[in-house]
């Protein structure tokens, strides 16, 4: 006889927190969102945390270069989707390493012997004004001087003007040496007042360059998340059929941590691929899932994931419920897995961190996963409305929009994402094809809805995830509840608060 689950399973819109005491150092200024993305042993410091708990999907609308580079600086971390070619992922994934968190790799360069009106299509291409001018216009060529635009006046310029007759010789730039630190540099651009400062190597071949811009940057982001060698952190979704050719390219192109993305975690697919990338690369960390109980988390965890996803058929663009009637509500199986993540951290003294993948509809539903004991949530629908998503804004009925489709939608025809180990297609979609409203830059939106989570926290009483996890207390609530937490009874105005 099938097994019967006594209680419904439910969702993260059925629940709320309950306050608690709130001392005077509990303040939303003291809240630390701080949180571990890998396994690790007790006692021991995990090898990769983030500091916010915020992933965005493996999804073709989702998640890019783009994208990494600017969840990267809020503190977290973006899984570039894998239902692309393993040479274009990997050149998305060098592209964040490369960007180096203000030490950047120069993109518009030219050689000092061609005519100046190359310098200034190079500049309409790239739209940046600072031209490096290296011997053989190579990014990391012998430096020769810098151009910018306020070097010429195109109009009035001979029309066989050369770039080293207006550039900036080498003999009078201000250079930084290679291994030189980020506030080392900025301290050489406000000392000598540059825009930019170039920094050569030993044999003076341009290494990087630094812009005066990015400093201001790197103070509106405090909780950027970096490597050891200043570069941000990036993430790449895999799956279980051409891993053994993905993963030492992701490596190659500097990968920090990856994810087996699959609709269904409970397999040996992944049991395989798990073994197979450990045992050939044993320091590289992936994660797995996605499952929904206990015995899918436990499968998982035995196999080796560094971390496990939680969550089938809560997504937003998410069909797979029913279509085939397989699934659990998201805050059911968030609340078993982290039971089990708990047990599991007892028994053997490894903690293996779990990420709640889907049903987050609200803001208010991250600090409710992360109470139930998500490690991080991973989002696809809250991150495809922002500026840095890869898809196109449109206008629709009149509103700005943006487009947001599933993996398992035709469109995206990720086949390997719902792969039962047949043949090589999508049988039947899992996701549609649709569109969300535009809401900005994902800075602005990021930066609301921590400050919301870290409110919360302090209603709560606690200033760390983990103290939350201790000490919240959730309460299931009623359909009247529901009504009740809402405006109403009201003729609201409109506002300029955002919900």
């Amino acid at each position: 006889m099938a097994y019967f689950f006594e209680e419904p399973s439910h969702t993260f819109a059925e629940y709320l927190l309950v306050p608690g005491y709130t001392s005077a150092e509990c303040i939303p200024a003291s809240v630390s969102l701080k949180t571990p993305v890998v396994r690790y042993k007790k006692g021991e410091e995990c090898p990769l945390t983030m500091n916010i708990p915020l992933v965005s999907a493996v999804m073709q609308s989702v998640s890019d270069d783009r994208m990494a580079i600017a969840l990267a600086k809020e503190g977290g971390i973006s899984f570039i989707y894998g239902s692309q070619t393993i040479e274009n992922q990997a050149a998305m994934v060098a592209r964040v390493k490369s960007y180096k968190a203000g030490f950047v790799t120069s993109d518009s360069n030219i050689k000092p012997d061609q005519p100046l009106t190359d310098a200034v299509a190079l500049k309409e291409k790239t739209g940046h004004s600072t031209i490096a001018v290296t011997e053989d216009g190579t990014a990391n060529g012998k430096l020769c001087g810098i151009i910018t635009s306020r070097d010429y006046r195109i109009n009035h310029t001979p029309s066989d003007a050369k770039v080293k007759d207006y550039m900036t010789p080498f003999a009078n730039l201000v250079t930084g040496q290679d291994g030189i630190t980020l506030s080392e540099a900025n301290e050489l651009i406000w000392n000598h007042k540059l825009n930019s400062l170039p920094i050569i190597d030993k044999n003076g071949n341009l290494k990087y360059m630094v812009f005066r811009k990015d400093y201001a940057s790197h103070q509106e982001h405090p909780l950027e998340l970096l490597d050891e060698k200043h570069r941000y952190i990036v993430g790449a979704g895999i799956n279980t059929r051409d891993y053994m050719d993905r993963v030492p390219a992701l490596l190659a192109a500097g990968v920090d941590v990856m994810t087996l993305d699959s609709s269904e975690g409970f397999t040996e697919w992944q049991r395989r691929a798990l073994h197979d990338i450990h045992e050939k690369w044993p320091n590289a960390k992936v994660g797995a899932g996605n499952v929904v109980d206990a015995e899918g988390f436990n499968f998982l965890a035995e196999a080796g994931a560094d971390f496990v996803k939680i969550g089938i058929g809560g997504g937003s663009i998410c069909i797979t419920r029913e279509q085939k009637g397989i699934g659990r509500g998201q805050a059911t199986a968030t609340i078993e897995v982290a039971k089990a993540r708990d047990e599991y951290f007892k028994k053997t003294g490894i903690y293996v961190p779990i990420c709640s993948d889907g049903g987050i509809v609200h803001d208010y539903h991250m600090t409710l996963a992360l109470a139930m004991g998500a490690d991080f949530c991973m989002l696809g629908r809250y991150f495809a409305r922002f500026d840095e998503s890869p898809t196109n804004k449109l206008i629709v009925n009149g509103s700005y929009v943006k487009e947001y489709w599933g993996e398992g939608s035709n469109r995206a025809r990720n086949w390997q994402r719902y792969d039962m180990g047949g043949a090589s297609k999508l049988s039947f979609e899992e996701g549609v094809d649709s569109y969300v409203p535009y809401a900005g830059s994902l800075h602005d939106n990021v930066t609301m809805s921590m400050s919301k989570v870290r409110h919360t926290m302090c209603n709560c009483g606690v200033l760390t995830i983990p103290e939350l996890q201790e000490k919240a207390k959730i309460t299931l609530v009623s359909q009247a509840s529901l009504t009740e937490g809402s405006a109403h009874d009201v003729i609201v105005k409109t506002t300029s608060i955002q919900s």
